[in-house]
């Protein structure tokens, strides 16, 4: 048969797109290769998934930890499980506890809510995995025990973070025992972190959430005045969901309800659907125009109305009516940039993998730490790393994110998926990086089911993300002529450098092909690597 995928768009890369009949990509090598042992040594696209997340809170802790928290999309091989094991805020987090504050706090334990990644490691190994959680865990717990060398982007950004988080608790002792990051290629060793994986794994993560592990968490967190207990940590679930789905391009995007940002994602696909879309070349204005006008429609809601799913005054059902987003997409001026009012979200930390295996079972899976390495907190003789989810909450007791007990912050991490006009899987893809996220999910679903690009492709291609009014931040590999015309479109450009910083994101694809196997591509703006066999 004729290939389905255009192979001819040439954006700079030195990455090829990968062909495989089982594929693992992710952003740091030494990860996806943890996760391609699991394949060859019999497991499946799930045992690869665990295993690549384990390893990377030991190789990229820039932007996840054993403390982060998580979200997967599963392909089983006949239909879609999405898990949420966000966790919730402490029970003490009431209405009186942030009393006289103006904003949540960005570090410290008091911005630390439950972490839930270790209940999405084992959920996804006891519901669809095939090898033992021991197993899963040996690549991370060698690379944190033996040894391994810093991969050049996390050595930059974890640089950055020591200068920050220095006097964070347990941070410098942890991650900069010689008072400074450790350089490219050093050699870094990690034998707490060892020791608390062999743990987690052993015990099924009863250790973390009820054991010797959450007792020296709590008592670390009442030392530095915090108010996690552990009774949070006993009553924390990771929970199997339901996605939300969009129809678009001849098939369907999947993202997972709220409290993640991915509605927002849909909405936006929903509104270029209602729009005369897809008609220009991908890169031209009137297509690159119309995504970021219906982008900032979608960010605009999802700043008002997304929180918890529990205490939404809307339904995303709502936000998703054909009816609406025909009423949204009504506002877009095919000719003008608009003055959208939404808040600007704040940058973050992510790592976002993705599997599949020859027997067709493909894994969606993200986890973070948010802002870097989060809260900056580390449990002494742990290597526990917490995020800093808390800091997603507001302090508006009118907003549907305020803060209050046992509750669920508005999370910007988000896995996605795409099936295609007969339910049939199309592809497992993710792009993190705070804000960008759902930015980033529009514009790979765009290039990849509107226009047929390769996965490979679709990552390397010029991006944009919206940031306030009409400000938008633009790749600086975009034509110029192009550039031009949306300045004089009323678009306020800011033209960054897309090898400066990590602003634009990092992405993998994983891309089903008719015939059966697999097309794998991985950020070219990281340090990843997409994988296949």
């Amino acid at each position: 048969m004729s290939q389905p995928y255009d192979f001819n768009v040439a954006y700079p890369t030195l990455r090829p797109t990968m062909m495989g009949a089982n594929a693992v990509s992710a952003s740091q090598p030494l990860a996806a290769q943890a996760g391609m042992r699991m394949l060859m040594l019999g497991g499946n696209a799930v045992d690869a998934a665990v295993a690549t997340a384990m390893a990377l809170t030991v190789v990229e802790p820039s932007g996840c930890g054993v403390g982060s928290d998580a979200f997967a999309i599963v392909w089983d091989g006949e239909k879609t499980h999405a898990l949420n094991a966000s966790g919730r805020s402490p029970a003490a987090w009431n209405a009186d506890y942030f009393a006289g504050q103006t904003a949540m706090p960005t570090y410290g334990w008091n911005a630390v809510s439950v972490p839930g990644a270790v209940s999405a490691w084992v959920e996804l190994a006891k519901k669809f995995g095939t090898l033992p959680l021991t197993t899963l865990a040996q690549p991370a717990i060698d690379y944190a025990r033996q040894g391994f060398p810093v991969s050049p982007l996390i050595a930059r950004l974890w640089k950055n973070a020591v200068s920050k988080l220095h006097d964070q608790p347990g941070f410098s002792a942890c991650f900069a025992p010689q008072g400074v990051a450790p350089e490219i290629g050093e050699i870094f060793r990690n034998p707490a972190l060892a020791n608390t994986l062999e743990l987690i794994a052993k015990t099924q993560g009863e250790a973390f959430y009820r054991g010797e592990l959450a007792e020296k968490m709590i008592a670390h967190c009442q030392q530095f005045g915090g108010a996690m207990t552990l009774a949070d940590l006993d009553n924390h679930r990771a929970d199997w969901v339901e996605t939300l789905t969009q129809s678009f391009a001849g098939g369907t995007v999947h993202e997972l309800p709220p409290n993640g940002q991915g509605i927002a994602t849909l909405m936006a696909l929903g509104m270029l659907e209602k729009l005369d879309f897809g008609h220009q070349p991908v890169d031209s204005v009137q297509t690159l125009h119309l995504s970021i006008e219906a982008m900032k429609l979608a960010l605009a809601d999802l700043d008002q109305h997304i929180a918890d799913s529990d205490h939404m005054p809307l339904t995303p059902q709502q936000l998703l009516s054909d009816e609406y987003l025909t009423q949204r997409a009504s506002l877009i001026d095919p000719l003008r940039a608009s003055d959208v009012s939404y808040g600007s979200p704040k940058p973050g930390g992510t790592v976002y993998l993705t599997t599949a295996d020859a027997s067709g079972m493909m894994v969606s899976f993200i986890q973070s730490n948010y802002m870097g390495f989060g809260s900056g907190v580390v449990v002494p003789d742990t290597g526990i790393s917490l995020q800093n989810r808390g800091c997603g909450f507001v302090l508006d007791p009118t907003h549907a994110n305020c803060v209050a007990p046992n509750k669920r912050p508005l999370h910007t991490i988000i896995p996605a998926f795409a099936t295609d006009a007969a339910g049939k899987p199309l592809m497992s893809f993710g792009l993190m990086g705070g804000p960008m996220q759902a930015q980033g999910h529009l514009q790979l679903a765009i290039r990849i089911m509107r226009y047929g690009q390769n996965p490979q492709a679709a990552i390397d291609a010029p991006r944009w993300r919206v940031i306030a009014g009409r400000q938008v931040a633009i790749e600086s590999t975009l034509d110029t002529n192009t550039l031009a015309a949306l300045r004089a479109m009323g678009h306020e450009l800011l033209v960054e450098d897309p090898l400066q910083g990590h602003s634009f994101g990092g992405a993998q694809v994983i891309l089903r092909h008719p015939q059966g196997h697999y097309l794998a591509g991985s950020e070219s703006r990281k340090d990843g690597q997409a994988l296949v066999m």
